[in-house]
């Protein structure tokens, strides 16, 4: 009686340190799969942010035009001029 009980407590603990180790073996996996992309990733965020700030600072010498020639005003209760 003593064999089945040591076998079952054998064979549990096979079995959880098995599922301790996949869980493990994934976890290394998602990390190297994490650091991978990251090393991808890396020229495009570059890449990206430069276009970014590229993009900001067409946007500022736009506002800086804008206040030094500002744009024509139309009233409002007027609608768009016509040439005729």
């Amino acid at each position: 009686m003593r064999m089945y009980v040591i076998a079952v407590v054998v064979i549990a603990l096979v079995a959880g340190l098995l599922f301790l180790l996949d869980r493990a073996l994934k976890a290394v996996q998602r990390g190297r799969r994490r650091r991978d992309l990251v090393e991808r990733m890396a020229p495009a965020m570059a890449y990206a942010e430069e276009q970014d700030k590229q993009r900001k600072q067409a946007k500022k010498a736009s506002a800086a035009l804008t206040s030094v020639l500002p744009s024509i005003k139309q009233e409002p209760d007027k609608g768009p001029r016509r040439v005729a």
